[in-house]
């Protein structure tokens, strides 16, 4: 499992999130937002990189209370587990680099 392209309603809680094994990038937005539509092309090219790294997209907003577990504000937010535990995160990315970066740390 990479790259994930559409945003779901929250499949995961926060419980499941802290207990997981192994790396894991979580990324917080909704479809119809222009800026997360924006970044897709540097977030793919990145998890397409890590394969072997699952990326869960989650459907972000009101009423929505995964993100505010994990203070999201602004999206696309991407959120770097390493089991369970934020190492990294990346906030409106501009480049796959930056993405990069973090995956680094989740490795």
């Amino acid at each position: 499992m990479s790259y994930t392209s559409q945003y779901t309603p929250e499949t995961l809680s926060r419980e499941e999130l802290n207990q997981s094994a192994g790396p894991m990038v979580i990324e917080f937005g909704t479809n119809w937002c222009g800026i997360c539509r924006g970044a897709q092309a540097a977030i793919k090219t990145a998890m397409d990189n890590h394969p072997d790294i699952p990326h869960v997209k989650v459907e972000d907003g009101k009423g929505r209370r995964l993100g505010r577990t994990f203070g999201v504000k602004n999206w696309p937010s991407l959120i770097f587990l390493k089991n369970g535990e934020e190492m990294a995160r990346v906030v409106r990315p501009e480049t796959s680099r930056d993405i990069d970066a973090a995956l680094q740390k989740i490795r």
